[in-house]
């Protein structure tokens, strides 16, 4: 990567799903009706969003249920193609979109480490060489040889965590995977964020936990109904958004997202 060079540069970035209609129809009915899929109503989950995020940088993204917050998150792990747009991501990408994500329930923890491990292009020698301080890091103690199926969700958690930052991508993407464990793993997990915002890692977190996004992130993305309603420093973005939550104030310096009309583009 060039020096300078964005690590996620998004332009006018568009992502929708059809709707599947109410009325069952078999498959004579759908073959004799080719048009029918192409027919069903439009949701634009993402449109028009544009978005750079440069190493070292640590991006919170906020908004409510539906905001299109996860769909962004499966966009810049390469599991969704945008339907309209452009979107470069320069570097490996590490993703945590679900408690436990990754995980293989009948394998112990220490299994899953490799498991996760290879999933993220990692040589089996690395790990072996870590291995140890990732199992430190996750403080599960003789559970790191249990099967994985008697961990609680905050137990998933932490290993997840654990291996996914010490294997250190360049890109490291949390969708929610904090919202629960005790405050003193939290602290750690802070503390380790930061450190690797120290080694020119871009990190992109999805939560509704604000204060913990205000302790953490750098930069912030508001989105609701699939639209940037504020994008820029943390304090601003945040700031903007715990005001217009909590109905003390819509900031005057965010672009309001202006309801988009629902058409067919094929």
């Amino acid at each position: 990567m060039r020096t300078g060079e964005p690590l996620v540069e998004i332009r006018d970035l568009g992502i929708f799903y059809r709707l599947h209609r109410t009325k069952r129809v078999n498959l004579k009915h759908m073959l004799l009706n080719r048009n029918l899929l192409t027919r069903a109503p439009v949701h634009w989950a993402l449109r028009h969003v544009n978005l750079s995020c440069q190493p070292g940088e640590t991006w919170g993204v906020v908004g409510p249920n539906g905001a299109g917050k996860s769909t962004l998150c499966l966009v810049l792990s390469r599991i969704l193609v945008p339907d309209e747009g452009e979107i470069n991501v320069r570097g490996k990408v590490s993703t945590l979109v679900t408690l436990g994500a990754g995980l293989n329930r009948e394998l112990s923890g220490r299994a899953n480490i490799y498991l996760m491990g290879a999933f993220l292009g990692i040589p089996r020698k690395e790990i072996d060489e870590r291995i140890e301080d990732i199992i430190a890091f996750t403080e599960l103690g003789d559970f790191i040889d249990q099967p994985v199926r008697s961990y609680s969700s905050g137990m998933r958690s932490r290993l997840n965590f654990s291996v996914a930052t010490e294997l250190r991508p360049e890109i490291l993407l949390l969708d929610e995977v904090l919202a629960v464990g005790d405050t003193a793993f939290r602290v750690k997990s802070q503390e380790r964020m930061r450190e690797m915002m120290g080694q020119s890692k871009l990190i992109v977190i999805v939560s509704h936990e604000l204060d913990f996004l205000e302790s953490i992130c750098s930069h912030a993305l508001w989105l609701e109904k699939g639209c940037v309603r504020g994008c820029g420093t943390a304090g601003q973005v945040l700031g903007d958004y715990r005001e217009a939550v909590l109905g003390t104030r819509t900031s005057p310096r965010v672009a309001r997202c202006t309801a988009l009309p629902e058409y067919d583009p094929i």
